[in-house]
Formats: structure tokens, sequence, C-alpha cells
């Protein structure tokens, strides 16, 4: 029988009629746990690894942490859920002075690799998509206008970009072109006066609002990559949001689509001349790429360690428990692992000793032990560990993007197998011997 109109009125009005009163405040509604709006504090760095930072690293640890625990942890669940950036909160995120990291002169604050990572790993302890705002715009793109730019561009450029009064992407990633990035078939032609830009980018971070977007290209004349910096508003120039991800949703990441895009000769960096020239950039994004798995698992830590005793079931708080103890210790145990493995990562940069396959040996292994950390604060939560309110849903999903960012897992073992056995194993054996013939 056909329903009656009644009964079929299902338009999203009549349904938002029928809904009732607006959700408790989860103060309210659970009181027995404070939400991570009041950020739990610190409780993760057993083996006391802050006595191996300088005096002036753990200034601005504490620095960041402070900012990140007042001004982004009441606001953070809100718009994760809208998927939208908190633009008012960029103003406080420059005030960290952490923008450019390592980057020395043109206004920006020439840190150790170290204060950067324990910096980036405080951001994204409160909240990985603040810490993918910064690395993109900082470890991505003013680096690579720093490591390949002119003179003349980084005094253009690297000024504004430092204070957060203008922002920047980093594109490289297409449609068809991932893990296999050197493939890229945006092409760069040359014309009188500069360049013709045409292709598309996926996945970018910042896109959609961009100042300054930071674009590979292939030169149809040597087949090899080039760099250019692209600016807001170009005509041909078009960046769309990406829609309905689950993990770092207030991140706008983007399409870019490029449509004859002239770009002028000074604003082609001079330093990308193929994509090993890539290769500078990435090997310092995958090292700070790697602090925010830590990050995260020291929120997801500190949040359960609050939480556990505070809930009370059978008659106990949940710390009471043997097997939630266990849990726990093993997610504090990972966490001293993944920080020392980070730590010494940023030691051999600093050295100059650090090798491809240790960047991705270090970005590799420590995501993969930031997922299991995570999944453990999960099962230690219950059923409010699919709550966002409680930071561990919200950090489990975010950490999905990461685990396949900056290289997948897989992509990063094989660089690191590729080192240290001497064989590249990246295309199956019968396409490798195929494409000899």
């Amino acid at each position: 029988m056909a329903p009656s109109q009644n009964q079929g009125d299902l338009s999203a009005g009549s349904i938002k009629s029928h809904v009732g009163m607006p959700a408790l405040d989860v103060s309210l509604a659970f009181p027995q746990a404070t939400p991570a709006s009041i950020f739990p504090p610190s409780a993760s760095d057993y083996y006391q690894f802050d006595d191996l930072l300088s005096s002036e690293e753990q200034a601005l640890r504490r620095k960041v942490r402070e900012v990140m625990e007042k001004e982004i942890a009441p606001i953070m669940t809100a718009y994760w859920e809208k998927a939208e950036f908190p633009f008012h909160v960029i103003p406080k995120l420059a005030s960290l002075k952490v923008a450019g990291g390592t980057i020395k002169g043109y206004g920006c604050p020439g840190l150790s690799l170290t204060g950067s990572a324990f910096a980036i790993a405080e951001v994204a302890r409160v909240d990985a998509s603040c810490s993918t705002f910064i690395l993109v715009h900082s470890s991505l793109a003013m680096l690579t206008i720093s490591l390949c730019g002119s003179e003349e561009q980084k005094q253009k450029y690297l000024p504004s970009l430092a204070e957060l009064q203008t922002v920047a992407c980093w594109g490289l990633t297409e449609p068809d072109y991932g893990s296999d990035a050197s493939s890229l078939s945006t092409t760069a032609t040359k014309v009188s006066g500069g360049w013709i830009l045409d292709g598309q980018k996926r996945w970018i971070g910042n896109s959609t609002f961009a100042d300054v977007l930071v674009i590979f290209a292939r030169n149809t004349e040597t087949n090899q990559i080039n760099g250019f910096i692209v600016k807001k508003g170009a005509p041909g120039l078009r960046a769309t949001k990406i829609e309905n991800k689950i993990g770092l949703r207030i991140v706008q990441n983007g399409d870019i689509l490029l449509k004859k895009v002239f770009i002028p000769e000074e604003d082609r960096l001079p330093g990308v001349n193929s994509f090993q020239d890539t290769k500078k950039v990435l090997a310092v994004s995958r090292v700070m790429v790697a602090w925010q798995p830590i990050g995260i698992s020291m929120g997801v830590f500190d949040m359960c360690h609050r939480y556990l005793k505070e809930r009370k079931q059978f008659g106990a708080p949940l710390a009471a428990f043997q097997l939630n103890q266990e849990k726990l210790v093993r997610m504090l145990g990972n966490i001293q692992a993944m920080v020392l493995v980070g730590w010494r990562l940023c030691k051999l940069y600093e050295s100059g000793k650090m090798t491809p396959g240790h960047a991705s040996l270090g970005k590799g292994w420590i995501s993969l032990k930031a997922r299991e950390t995570v999944s453990l604060g999960r099962e230690l939560l219950g059923g409010n560990g699919i709550l966002a309110d409680f930071l561990v849903a919200k950090a489990f999903c975010d950490l999905e993007p990461i685990f396949s960012y900056e290289g997948t897992y897989d992509i990063n073992s094989l660089v690191t197998g590729r080192e240290i056995t001497g064989i590249a194993s990246f295309k199956p054996a019968a396409l490798g011997r195929r494409s000899r013939l």
C-alpha cells in the first residue's frame, strides 16, 4: 500500500522538525569524564626525553603546547565535524613562530630540526589537522622556495609566509600519480616571457585558499620535472575542495585544475630541474611528517590516562583493571620507542648523515606503531571511543591519511629495502623485464 502524504513526507525540513531538542553538551551528557575541549595534561614523557632538548627547544615546546591547549582544543571538534578550517586561529598559529622551521633569514625562525619536530608533535598532540596545515605550508612549500628558489624569490615570498600573512600549498600528487609521483603528467610549455601550465593536481592541502601554490610540472622540451610558483587568482587556475573525507577533516584538501595558466619566467624555481631535486625537500618533510603520528599518539595516551582514572565501572575506576593497565603501558612503550627513533632521525639529519632509507624507515615504522597505539586507545574508551569529543575517535581517523601521505608504509619500506639490498623492487618483476625489452 502506498504511504499517505504525511507518512511519506521525509524531506529534510520535515525530518529536522521531528528530531527534537539539540544534543546535550557532552559535559552534561557524560559528566563522569572530561572531554578533550579541556585538554589533559601531558603524561607520555615517561623516559624524560625532554632532557634531550636544549633550553630553547624546551621553551618552544612549552609555548606550542600552551597555545594549542588554550586556543585550539576548545574549538577543534566543532570544526572537524563541519570539515571547515578555523581561519580566525591563523594569527595564534603564527604566534608560535614555527612557520619556516629550519630556514635561516627572510624572517624565518631558523630552528633546529629537532626543535621543529618536537613543536609539530605538540601541534599534532592536540589537533592533527593543524599540524598538517603547518607542514604543507612550511616543510613543503616554504622549504621548496628556500632550497630551490632564487634569491629574489626568497626575498619576495618567504617573509610574509613566515608570518602566515600569506599561506602556501605544494602540488605534486595527481589523480593518476600518487606513489608513482615521478610520472606526473602536468605539463609546462615554454612561451615568450614564461611558461604555460596544463594539468591537474589532487589531494593538495591548503589549496582552496592558498595565496602561493608551488606546482611541479613536466617540461615539454626536456621531459624533466620543473617547479613553479603560481599565485592565487591566476587566469586558468581553479581549486575545489575534496569532500567526504573521514580524516584530517579540518584540512582543506583540493583538486587543482590548470588550464593554460601563464607563469612568468621569474616564478620558475631555478633549482628544480628533475624529480631528484624534489628529494631535497621530501627528505626533511618526511622526517617532520614522522613526528605527526608521535604527537597524535601522545595526545591519545594523555586522554586515555585521564579518562581511565575518571571513568568508573563495577565500582572502580577503569585504571584499576589489569587489562586496561596493560594496554595503557603498551601505548606508553610504543611512544617511548617512537620518540627515540624520531629524535635520532633529527640528529642524523643535523649531522649530515641521514639517508633516504633512514627517513623512510622512520616515517613508515612510526606510522605503523601509531596505528597500534591509537587502536588501543579506541578500545580503552569503549563507547566514547567513537566520539570526537573525547579525541580518540578523531585521532583514529586523522592518522589514516598520515599513514598514506608522504609515502605509504609499503612505499617507504621499499625505499629502505632498496637502500639495504641495492635492489629496487617498486615495479613487479614481470613488468620490469618487459619494459627493458
